[in-house]
């Protein structure tokens, strides 16, 4: 799997954004947080996701955590923000949310996607995962996605058909960026397990440690 796209690494200026904001009509920019607060930013896929659904949930449950060591939350969404709006309007996060359906923060923070050659291909049919630890065994990769869609009971709609054309297969990315707008802490899905880390994310306690050292 080619990794050649370089992302954002510790030590760099975190590219600046505006995006709109999932919760009400306005905009959500890096700057709102400049000079304020060190910001955790997640950026994630469209809602046809099932890993991405559930790194949501995740989230939101040491946001109040994250918020009590003085660090900001933001997760992206790569969906229209009227196709969040209705998803989290029945499902809320805690986590506040800005939409990117055209990924143009995941490209300008260097977040690969790699090319579905033969042998990637191949790959997600002999690699096996079970990143949540909740299924009864490791399924190869192009089984998973399928197998978590049954498990939430969760259909495709016309907007999502869109954003898999428009997404697959880009990887995700976390980055803890400081007050002065460097980037101090990163996280890339795949950067060093391969396809074997699809899906993973580093643990709260992990990301809480990260939190604190740029909070400090």
């Amino acid at each position: 799997m080619s990794m050649a796209m370089h992302p954002v690494a510790p030590g760099e200026v975190a590219p600046g954004f505006a995006l709109p904001a999932v919760a009400g009509s306005g905009i959500i920019s890096l700057d709102d947080y400049r000079g304020r607060s060190p910001l955790f930013l997640s950026l994630m896929l469209g809602l046809w996701c099932p890993f991405c659904r559930r790194q949501l949930a995740q989230l939101g449950t040491f946001e109040d955590k994250l918020k009590a060591i003085g660090v900001d939350s933001l997760a992206v969404v790569a969906t229209a923000p009227e196709n969040a709006r209705l998803y989290f309007k029945f499902r809320p996060t805690r986590v506040p949310l800005a939409a990117d359906p055209e990924l143009s923060t995941h490209r300008a923070y260097g977040l690969p996607k790699p090319v579905p050659t033969p042998e990637v291909m191949q790959a997600m049919d002999t690699i096996r995962i079970n990143p949540f630890g909740d299924l009864p065994e490791p399924l190869p990769i192009s089984q998973v996605g399928k197998v978590m869609q049954e498990k939430d009971g969760y259909q495709y709609t016309p907007a999502d058909q869109v954003d898999v054309e428009k997404q697959w297969p880009q990887l995700k990315g976390l980055f803890m960026i400081d007050r002065t707008g460097v980037v101090r802490w990163a996280y890339v899905e795949c950067a060093t397990e391969g396809l074997a880390g699809l899906g993973k994310m580093p643990s709260a306690d992990e990301i809480l440690e990260a939190a604190r050292s740029v909070a400090a």
